[in-house]
């Protein structure tokens, strides 16, 4: 079994702290007490790979600032986008599952920060079967719908509307309303053509509701993007949203 190496840099982010991460902060003080002197704050770069399909994670992530996008790789080089994690979850959920490899791809859509914990810490502490086993096991829920939402997306919905719900995605694990990806990297994402992602944005500049330049996007008219979405991404929020507020103390 082939074992990836954590080779990120510590970031010395000011102000950075476990609590901007939904799932830390929603731990129990006593299992904060356990865990936060174990969290390693760590940078991301865009496009940073972190985990291949079949690689053993050494280490689960915790983002704060930064969106890494889980990718299904074909044997000819074409991916697909399955789900993204931001500041509301974690990433590498096989680990606590059991399987301990998985055959997604990991890789950073926006850069930025997360905390890093060793996996033999985490599940130590899944063990214990307490708060972070039930967070961590309702969060894999919420990401095992958006997986399958994507799934219904990408079959019965125009890429105008894939774009759209894609963005949604984005921003809700964002702190601002401006990403930083290319028309090229978004096709790669959906699994369609770059020409589609081209026209589908311009649709959206020509409405006001973007802005596109120079590999930015800025989100102009989050309302009116809401609109011009399909139902996946609506779902996808309330699912992840009510999971979450079961965890609220």
């Amino acid at each position: 079994m082939s074992t990836i190496k954590d080779s990120h840099t510590i970031s010395v982010r000011k102000g950075a702290t476990p609590e901007q991460n939904l799932l830390l902060s929603l731990l129990e003080p006593e299992t904060r007490g356990r865990l936060f002197p174990c969290l390693e704050l760590v940078s991301f770069s865009l496009g940073q790979v972190l985990y291949e399909p079949g690689y053993k994670m050494l280490s689960v992530y915790f983002p704060i600032d930064s969106i890494v996008s889980l990718l299904y790789v074909m044997e000819n080089g074409a991916s697909a986008e399955i789900s993204v994690v931001g500041k509301e979850g974690l990433v590498g959920v096989s680990l606590f599952m059991g399987g301990e490899t998985t055959p997604s791809r990991a890789i950073v859509q926006s850069g930025g920060h997360a905390y890093r914990l060793s996996s033999s810490i985490l599940l130590a502490e899944f063990n214990r079967h307490g708060d972070m086993m039930s967070l961590a096991l309702r969060y894999t829920q919420a990401l095992i719908t958006q997986m399958a939402q994507t799934a219904v997306c990408n079959r019965h919905h125009s890429v105008d509307q894939q774009l759209c719900r894609w963005l949604l995605l984005s921003l809700d694990r964002l702190n601002d309303n401006q990403l930083t990806m290319t028309q090229e990297l978004i096709a790669n994402m959906l699994g369609v053509r770059r020409e589609g992602v081209t026209e589908a944005a311009g649709k959206l500049q020509k409405l006001n509701v973007i802005a596109y330049s120079r590999g930015k996007i800025t989100v102009l008219n989050r309302k009116k993007l809401e609109e011009l979405s399909c139902e996946c991404y609506a779902v996808v929020k309330h699912e992840t949203d009510r999971l979450f507020t079961m965890g609220r103390h």
